[in-house]
């Protein structure tokens, strides 16, 4: 009887899309987010259709590869920091296929990209967004609108953040927020300053609700969406600052590259 060998666990003939869903599975096993998983699929999305080969091996990804990714995504009309954002998870991916020697070890340098200064808003724009909406007639979203746009500007929490808080996350006895799903994944308190609290406490007389509810929601009182807040506060800033004028500088201090806020989108033109 022939005795039993040790049989290589990550044979050279793996397929690229295996050896991705195994990628995904030590992810999870790390803890990362679903945010952060998603973005990886959609990068992998746009190399294999680059690769336009579905029984590419993972054992064939070389240099001349990625930089012909690279040219790939500035052909399809990719800007600097788009190609940069779909190397960047491109890379982890290839470095976990050298972790398990799947590839030869290589250094994977990213595409220089130019990071330009975004252009902000002026006092008399932010007066504009600031002014309180006539309580009496307007509708319960254009006011929990202002209210969100207070309580960005004067805390600068990410989004995704913001929406997360709940009723009971809110101290106003010792005027401090407590902020438990941020982007470093740790809980954070930060101070409440006095004039967000006056709006938030009013504010809460119209949401009312229980504790455990969150204080930005959607309609129905449920978890507000990251989406349909960002397109209710860009129509907001349009009505209130830039109606009949400029909407164009509206978009550029608004809008940001999809990776970043909807991974299901392409930042890159069809």
């Amino acid at each position: 009887m022939e005795k039993i060998k040790m049989q290589p666990t990550r044979p050279e003939d793996a397929l690229l899309t295996d050896a991705f869903a195994d990628f995904l599975e030590k992810c999870r096993a790390k803890n990362l987010s679903e945010k952060t998983l998603n973005i990886y699929t959609v990068h992998f999305k746009f190399f294999r259709e680059y690769l336009s080969d579905p029984d590419k091996k993972a054992s064939d990804i070389t240099e001349d590869t990625l930089e012909g990714f690279i040219l790939y995504l500035q052909n399809r009309g990719c800007n600097d920091i788009t190609v940069q954002s779909y190397m960047r998870g491109v890379r982890c991916f290839c470095y976990y296929l050298m972790e398990e020697e799947y590839l030869q070890r290589f250094k994977i340098k990213l595409p220089k990209a130019d990071k330009r200064i975004k252009e902000t808003y002026t006092d008399t724009e932010l007066k504009k967004l600031l002014k309180k909406p006539n309580v009496k007639t307007c509708e319960f979203n254009e006011y929990k609108t202002w209210v969100f746009s207070n309580y960005l500007l004067a805390t600068g929490n990410r989004i995704s953040t913001v929406l997360s808080l709940q009723i009971k996350d809110l101290d106003f006895e010792n005027e401090m927020i407590q902020l438990n799903k941020c982007k470093n994944r740790k809980a954070q308190i930060v101070p409440m300053a006095s004039s967000l609290k006056v709006i938030l406490k009013e504010y809460l007389t119209y949401r009312k609700d229980s504790p455990d509810d969150y204080v930005f929601c959607n309609s129905y009182g449920g978890k507000g969406d990251i989406r349909s807040y960002q397109e209710m506060l860009a129509k907001y800033i349009q009505v209130v600052i830039f109606i009949g004028y400029n909407i164009v500088r509206q978009e550029k201090i608004y809008c940001h590259p999809p990776p970043d806020n909807s991974p299901e989108e392409s930042a890159c033109p069809a």
